[in-house]
């Protein structure tokens, strides 16, 4: 059984060496900061009591996870590791720099990966001399629970190291999409139109946060509204998402962020973390509740239902993954009621092409163009699945 290696002992990081000692790997946690690392080690060992205490796992088990794992601060740790996936900042040339002394210290077998949620893989390979055995591996957070895991090859990636790679996660309860190395890949793509559209629908005047979110959960099935899950992910991150995939894409209009996160993310109203964000956490604060107009939820839900589809539909007609692969991404890894493209077909691509179309011709903006893709199987009158 392979050694596995995490740069970055964050959550992120701890996760994944949580998942890799569960399946009964030998896992090192490397870091720069001593005391992040030995936060790292405090928090597994309260999380894995507790999982003990419900039951989850026995304590032989726990103590076996626990004796897998190991904290170093020299990169030096991985010279016998087979995998090793890194777990920090996201940021370009951070992870390059890093990429590049790893590259000297492993073996020549060895698989390196990064776990960026948005960032380029072949970018970060760039650093590389051997760009062949870098991919993207990326988990959701917190990656002992979310169940799916992003596969992406960059440019050069060998087919081996992803065959491996991809089995190799599976075999740890995992579930993987291979996706197209493209900004924000699958997820973090795709459901950018789930929180941009409800801002910019808040940002007209036609509904609060409260009445948006109650709208996609009442009418959507959504587990949570679009405010409370950039409450509960970070307002810090998902406006740094949003800008980076803004970027890649070349400003491209539909990805574009809004005015309200960037004043909350300038606030520092990050959420439920910072006791404030698009809702008040502190003690005694008292949140609005929700009108329940449903004429108007029924607007809302159809507005943003329609954006989320067709980016879906858009990402499949540009080969960023299969149709299954996408609509498993969607369900697996952001909780979605169903997956966008049999919600499509549910609802009728007619009406989704009819309320994008009606979108763009009052507004007459480039957001709410739809997919070449959409356009075509309303007009041979065909579905995604039979």
């Amino acid at each position: 059984m392979i050694k596995v290696g995490v740069i970055g002992s964050g959550a992120m990081g701890s996760g994944i060496a949580q998942v890799g000692a569960t399946a009964g790997h030998a896992v090192i946690i490397y870091d720069t900061n001593k005391s992040a690392l030995e936060k790292s080690k405090s928090a597994l060992d309260t999380t894995l009591k507790k999982l003990v205490e419900k039951q989850k796992i026995s304590e032989q088990k726990a103590s076996a996870i626990f004796s897998l794992i190991t904290y170093a601060d020299d990169l030096k740790s991985f010279a016998d590791c087979g995998l090793v996936i890194e777990a920090v900042i996201e940021n370009l040339e951070v992870k390059q720099k890093l990429f590049s002394e790893l590259e000297d210290i492993v073996k020549e077998d060895c698989i390196i990966a990064s776990n960026t949620s948005s960032l380029s893989i072949t970018s970060i390979a760039s650093a590389c001399k051997k760009t062949n055995r870098v991919l993207g591996i990326h988990f959701f957070n917190p990656a002992p629970l979310m169940p799916l895991v992003e596969i992406i090859p960059g440019i050069s990636t060998d087919k081996n190291a992803v065959e491996i790679s991809r089995k190799l996660i599976d075999s740890w309860g995992k579930i993987t999409v291979l996706a197209k190395d493209t900004p924000g890949f699958i997820v973090n793509r795709v459901a950018r139109s789930y929180y941009g559209e409800s801002i910019r629908i808040a940002e007209e005047g036609i509904a609060d946060y409260v009445n948006i979110d109650w709208a996609l959960k009442e009418f959507g099935g959504f587990k949570m509204g679009p405010f409370e899950l950039m409450d509960f992910i970070g307002n810090d991150i998902n406006y740094k998402v949003t800008e980076t995939v803004w970027e890649q894409f070349f400003y491209e209009q539909k990805f574009k962020p809004s005015f309200t996160q960037k004043r909350l993310f300038e606030a520092k109203y990050f959420g439920r973390k910072t006791g404030k964000g698009y809702y008040d956490y502190s003690e005694g604060a008292e949140n609005p509740e929700p009108q329940k107009n449903e004429e108007l939820g029924k607007q809302i839900f159809n507005r943003v239902i329609a954006m989320l589809i067709n980016e879906a539909i858009d990402a499949l007609y540009l080969n960023v993954a299969s149709k299954e692969d996408l609509d498993l991404a969607m369900t697996k890894g952001v909780n979605y009621p169903k997956g966008l493209l049999k919600w499509g077909d549910e609802i009728g691509l007619q009406n989704i092409l009819k309320t994008l179309t009606a979108l763009q011709d009052e507004y007459g903006e480039d957001r709410y163009r739809a997919s070449v893709l959409l356009k075509k199987m309303v007009k041979e009158n065909k579905k995604f699945f039979s």
